[in-house]
């Protein structure tokens, strides 16, 4: 794998986390709170292999510049994933820590503002990296 492929990983993981955020929602509403445990630690660990990538990527490869024709589209895009990333990180956090602490009714409260954003951000990933690179 060269510095070159790290784009298509990073969309790659990126769509994998919003299909296991997807999975667990499902798997909640089921009641099936250990698939639900395991798709959302699935999550997790999927999101912060993004972020190492990511981070690895553009600290060798720096920014990839935007040549499309819908650059209003794509900036307004890339500026809400980009804000929404850096807000969803904390609240990522602090939800599957009371979730994994046994805090289930502030987990609960919690995850129903994290679980859309976080979706919201992962998804935004993949069309940001399709609108750059294809």
């Amino acid at each position: 794998m060269t510095v070159a492929d790290l784009p298509t990983l990073n969309a790659t993981l990126n769509g994998i986390s919003a299909v296991l955020l997807g999975t667990g929602y499902a798997m909640i509403r089921r009641r099936r709170i250990a698939w639900h445990r395991a798709a959302m630690l699935s999550a997790w660990v999927t999101s912060m292999l993004f972020l190492a990538s990511y981070t690895v990527y553009h600290a060798i490869a720096g920014s990839h510049p935007y040549h499309g024709p819908a650059r209003a589209v794509y900036f307004t895009i890339l500026i809400s994933h980009v804000i929404l990333a850096v807000v969803i990180l904390p609240m990522a956090l602090v939800t599957l820590a009371r979730g994994l602490g046994g805090r289930f009714p502030a987990h609960a409260r919690l995850a129903r503002r994290t679980l859309p954003l976080w979706i919201y951000v992962s998804v935004t990933g993949v069309v940001v990296y399709l609108m750059l690179y294809r």
